[in-house]
């Protein structure tokens, strides 16, 4: 792990993506200075036509007049909310030290985590000393079955599902626990391609001038970080290690690849592993991850697993020496010394981000704290920042955008009968999580010490992987949260037919009781509705009731949907953000289907509520008018240009502005501006994309 952004990314067939939405505890800070809630008019750029630029007439005030953060690569709503939560944890986390011995066993895990990364003095005095064993053990590797152990036993349960693309972790192969796509009553575990440094196999293989510099630079960084640890003959390890990264990029699927179910639910029984991939012995490798009883797996991206496997076999010990012991040092290396913590920061935050400054000690010690003891944290958070009443305003949210979609499924004309049967039953099965999980995950078996930030880290990360493969032995929960409360996003769970509303983002202003209903159906109406949507989006519409990856289409409605996905990845293909560097329609595609999807129900939702009543006018806006700019308010952000390349790149989301041009499929938007032919945003009726 990398610093503090330094993610890891799951396929859109397990979590739909995750979108951001919100509601707001009474008394709770507000993200924004507008003097009263609903429309901020100070942010607006009104010299802007809302049919040229949309986001502009509604952010570009604000886009102009604000500075990202020094420690940050992008500033928008999100980031502000999440402060607002690492805030709002630091001082839940110091409460707890004030309560000294009446702290409960679980309170006192989360201090003492929180103290151990704070305790500068005693990590630069223990210096590199935590990872020498792990070095030894390393250069001790004498043959192939050795090394195999080695890469089963630093396997861990390390899919982050807050960017849902890929898996991209420290470790050669990632595992992700979850339902069998095929029986979603039983656990399974997923292997996924692994073993990069940089965010996506681009980075290694693309002939672009910003991607070469990117490569020259990692090279660099590979041979500086070795050099802080004295390893010997830096410079050449530094090479080979960049080499066999290199190799491993070339057998990596794409990211196209990566988000299409059907390529990725490859199941595998254990015996055939060494027929299908050979060059790892598979036994010892599994042994030790901890799966020696496990009969089958489902391996996601089949060539990269070959291909890894091959590179195991035949890549000299020497290079796997040099390559495991970068990759121990990096893996949690925002646990060791400031030196190490500041290498680290500039090639991954300044060189690959655009970050210029390194965020203060404790935003990264809440951050840590929190990926460690979640539900711990977010037991402390919901108790003071989430009441009952707020859970009750979110659900009866969801309730109606729930009744909106599926009157819109009732209305689809292109739909057969059949097809909507399914859909219908597929949405009453939806379970959907507010604010927090019903059942908390128990840290007893977990210890922490106060003195020792980098085993506790360590020992975190055995114990979630302890806890995700006990669930191979267990029935399927389908309660189960993969966020914790504290967090500020969202998630659609395709195999679960679930989704997650944390309480984290359930705040002002996404949402905000104060504010006209018709802001709130925009925001954090459109935000459910997406969630919502990924149930049907090209990958989740893939899934039954049930969870199950099964074709419940006719042959003619799976066509016409398809064609309609066709169309808005054409739509997104013609975005260029950049002269050398345009959005990947197909990429993008299941987001971009949701915010089509989501904006069109939460517009029927807000409709419905006015039970035929003449919609206010407030702000100066009509009820329409205001509906959309709070659409557009959600996605106020702006990113430094290597954080935005690395996101076109490696995410399944759009940039924010061209989230924002969603409105232009939308009829109701162009009765809303009065939006003409000739201005920008465009589109014939016959050229607007309705999936949904």
């Amino acid at each position: 792990m990398k610093i503090e952004r330094y993610t890891r990314r799951m396929m859109v067939a397990l979590v739909g993506a995750a979108v951001l939405c919100a509601i707001a505890a009474p008394g709770a800070a507000r993200a924004d200075d507008s003097p009263s809630p609903g429309i901020n008019i100070a942010n607006m750029d009104t010299s802007v036509k809302p049919g040229d630029d949309f986001f502009a007439y509604v952010n570009g005030t604000w886009d102009k007049q604000t500075e990202i953060p020094a420690d940050r690569s992008r500033w928008g709503v999100i980031d502000e909310l999440r402060e607002i939560n690492r805030k709002r944890t630091i001082d839940l986390i110091q409460g707890l030290d004030a309560k000294g011995s009446a702290v409960d066993p679980e309170g006192r895990k989360i201090a003492d985590y929180y103290a151990a990364f704070m305790d500068e003095t005693t990590i630069e005095r223990l210096g590199y000393a935590p990872l020498r064993p792990a070095l030894e053990r390393i250069k001790a590797i004498a043959d192939r079955k050795q090394l195999a152990r080695w890469l089963g036993g630093t396997i861990r349960a390390d899919v982050d599902v807050l960017n849902a693309t890929n898996v991209q972790t420290d470790n050669i192969l990632g595992l992700w626990v979850a339902q069998d796509l095929n029986d979603p009553s039983r656990y399974v575990p997923f292997l996924l391609q692994g073993g990069l440094s940089m965010p996506d196999r681009d980075y290694y293989l693309s002939e672009s001038d910003s991607m070469k510099e990117d490569r020259a630079q990692f090279l660099t960084h590979i041979e500086t970080v070795l050099k802080l640890l004295a390893y010997p003959n830096a410079h050449a390890a530094a090479a080979r290690v960049y080499e066999l990264e290199m190799r491993i990029a070339k057998v990596h699927g794409s990211r196209e690849d990566t988000v299409d179910v059907a390529k990725g639910n490859n199941h595998w029984p254990r015996a055939e592993f060494a027929k299908k991939a050979p060059g790892m012995d598979w036994e010892e490798f599994f042994t030790a991850a901890g799966l020696g009883k496990q009969a089958d797996f489902v391996v996601w991206e089949p060539a990269a697993v070959t291909g890894i496997a091959a590179l195991v076999g035949a890549a000299s010990l020497e290079d796997w020496r040099d390559y495991l012991s970068f990759h121990a040092i990096e893996h949690l290396a925002r646990f060791l010394p400031q030196a190490l913590v500041v290498e680290d920061f500039h090639f991954y935050g300044t060189v690959l981000e655009g970050t210029p400054q390194l965020s203060a000690r404790w935003k990264r010690g809440v951050n840590a704290t929190s990926d460690a003891l979640a539900d711990a944290v977010g037991k402390l958070y919901v108790a003071q920042y989430f009441p009952p009443e707020a859970k009750a305003q979110i659900s009866a949210l969801v309730d109606d955008l729930l009744k909106s979609f599926a009157k819109r499924i009732d209305q689809l004309q292109w739909m057969s009968p059949q097809t909507k049967t399914q859909a219908r039953a597929k949405l009453a099965a939806l379970k959907v999580g507010v604010g927090y999980t019903d059942h908390w995950i128990d840290y007893s078996a977990l210890q922490v010490v106060r003195n020792d930030a980098y085993g506790n880290a360590d020992r975190a990360e055995r114990f979630e992987l302890s806890r995700n493969l006990a669930k191979l032995a267990k029935p399927v929960d389908r309660t189960e949260w993969v966020m914790s409360p504290q967090t500020v996003n969202a998630v659609n769970l395709p195999a679960m037919n679930g989704l997650n509303f944390p309480a984290g983002i359930l705040q002002p202003p996404l949402f905000d009781p104060r504010a006209p209903a018709a802001v709130n159906y925009g925001s954090i109406g459109s935000i459910i509705g997406h969630e919502v949507s990924h149930s049907f989006d090209d990958q989740g519409a893939l899934f039954d009731a049930d969870g199950r990856f099964r074709n419940w289409w006719t042959d003619a409605d799976l066509a016409q949907f398809r064609a309609a996905g066709t169309r808005l990845a054409t739509q997104y293909d013609g975005y260029r953000p950049f002269p050398d560097l345009a959005i990947n329609g197909r990429l993008t595609l299941s987001e971009n289907i949701a915010d089509v999807a989501g904006l069109s129900a939460a517009y029927d939702a807000y409709r419905l509520s006015l039970n035929g009543e003449t919609p206010r006018t407030d702000f100066g806006y009509t009820g329409d008018q205001q509906f959309f700019i709070g659409f557009a308010a959600n996605w106020r952000a702006k990113a430094r240009e290597p954080a935005e390349r690395q996101q076109i790149i490696t995410d399944g989301h759009s940039p924010d502005e061209y989230r924002t041009a969603t409105v232009r499929n939308i009829d109701a938007w162009y009765r809303a501006f009065d939006v003409q032919p000739g201005q920008k945003l465009y589109l014939a009726p016959a050229d607007r994309v309705s999936v949904w």
